[in-house]
């Protein structure tokens, strides 16, 4: 690529470029990965310091640590390139020394290991400490801005599914790409392969994009907490856990993806949300890592033909506690010319207190207009806040059961049913059977359920009376 001003530099990492015996050791064995570490990140560090640049790798495996990724540096995957990633955790501590860009030493202040929500101490949320343990990448962007992925047809990163026993849930290593605090990032046409942890990791980001990204096995797939402007375009996501997943997200637009989980094709919240053609479809084609047994995990093997591959929801809402508090209400969620295939739900909302990803606070509405659903088997989960009534709309809309369904709608406080145009098949009941709350309903052309509203007895369950 030419260089497009004095003070920008384009270098390549080659074959030719490297020293021989580093050529030869990255040929014959993984000891090699700190020499091609370096040389990438000197020369990263280099077209930073001109000014920006794009550095090049050119095809072949390579093996690598942690990578820094700085403002203006462009990483050009080309077709054949693949980066694989070492096993070791301990090798993408990044941040903790790095010269050119150095941290405060607060912002070094990091946990060594994983703690679940409930062994914290009040008011700290490890995920928000920099050089924490689990916010390790194999490439990591942090305060920067003007930054991109892009990889030609065949380029791959590979996280060889490393394995931490410090880590979360005491296995999982480290994510993908991960980016904090920085603005105009965009990852596109590559493949992230078996991450240790999510693929992506975006927190407290600004106009970020996604396109024609795949995501293969690993955790997962696209993940923004706190991001404003995030663009998610023709991925294809067959991932082992959630496909897109965040919270307290705004002004986010996902279109023409293909997403395939054994776990929810979106686990998210956010304000402003705009999901348009895409097909989510199971059972996963991966398992859920946690569902393996431990040794499969220690080894990083694939195990396609074990564990748990059910598809669990279409739309799961998320909005948890790890970041002390929401910045808005979330809501304006409009899902629309979407198809769903053999998910165990189409819509899983449940603000009743037992759903510890759903406490940090609650939906004000959501609409799914122009969409086909097929195979799904159960109600669709609709449980507000009693100080924040749902408001949920239908509209134009098939929906098909596998078995016979006892409402279409099961939940409480649900302020608003707006319903038009829907057929719905193997329901056996009421429109909506509450658990709390008079509802509004406003229906025009339903067919295959009782345009009703019923007070339900027996206690909240998500599944079944």
């Amino acid at each position: 690529m030419s260089q497009s001003a004095r003070s920008r530099s384009d270098v390549r990492l080659n074959a030719r470029s490297l020293p021989l015996f580093a050529l030869f050791a990255a040929l014959a064995s993984a000891v090699c990965a700190a020499d091609v570490t370096v040389r990438l990140q000197d020369e990263i560090d280099a077209a930073f310091r001109a000014g920006g640049g794009t550095v090049t790798v050119e095809p072949g495996e390579w093996a690598v640590r942690g990578l820094r990724l700085r403002s203006n540096v462009t990483l050009l995957l080309k077709a054949g390139a693949v980066l694989k990633a070492s096993r070791n955790c301990d090798d993408f501590d990044v941040l903790r020394n790095d010269a050119v860009e150095p941290l405060s030493e607060e912002e070094k202040t990091g946990w060594p290991e994983w703690l679940p929500v409930e062994k914290r101490p009040k008011g700290r949320h490890g995920t928000l400490n920099a050089c924490s343990r689990w916010n390790r990448g194999i490439i990591t962007v942090y305060r920067a801005h003007d930054v991109r992925i892009v990889g030609e047809k065949g380029a791959v990163i590979d996280g060889c599914n490393s394995f931490d026993p410090k880590g979360e849930e005491g296995f999982r290593g480290v994510h993908g790409i991960v980016a904090r605090d920085s603005e105009r990032v965009s990852l596109e046409g590559f493949e992230l392969r078996r991450t240790g942890n999510w693929a992506t990791r975006f927190f407290c980001c600004r106009d970020v994009s996604f396109r024609h990204l795949t995501v293969i096995g690993g955790h997962d797939g696209v993940h923004v907490r706190r991001c404003d402007r995030v663009t998610v375009d023709g991925c294809t996501l067959h991932c082992g856990d959630d496909c897109i997943a965040g919270f307290d997200n705004r002004d986010v637009t996902v279109e023409n993806c293909d997403l395939n989980t054994a776990c929810s094709a979106f686990r998210f919240g956010g304000r402003h949300v705009r999901i348009r053609n895409c097909r989510a479809w199971g059972p996963g084609l991966w398992p859920i890592r946690n569902s393996l047994p431990m040794e499969d995990r220690a080894a990083g093997n694939d195990c396609q033909g074990k564990g748990r591959h059910s598809l669990l929801s279409f739309f799961t809402y998320f909005a948890d506690l790890s970041h002390g508090g929401l910045r808005f209400e979330q809501g304006d969620i409009v899902i629309e010319n979407c198809t769903v295939e053999g998910a165990q739900r189409l819509l899983h909302y449940n603000f009743s207190g037992n759903e510890r990803w759903q406490k940090g606070g609650p939906l004000a509405d959501i609409a799914f207009r122009n969409c086909r659903a097929t195979e799904i088997e159960m109600s669709l989960c609709a449980y507000g806040a009693k100080e924040r009534p749902l408001s949920l709309t239908l509209e134009n809309c098939d929906i098909a059961f596998k078995a016979p369904v006892a409402e279409l709608v099961r939940g409480a406080w649900v302020e608003k049913l707006d319903v038009r145009n829907v057929r719905a098949d193997n329901v056996r009941g009421p429109l909506q059977r509450s658990w709390g709350g008079e509802t509004s309903l406003r229906v025009e052309k339903l067919s295959g359920v009782s345009a009703e509203a019923v007070q339900a007895e027996a206690p909240f369950k998500t599944r079944g009376i």
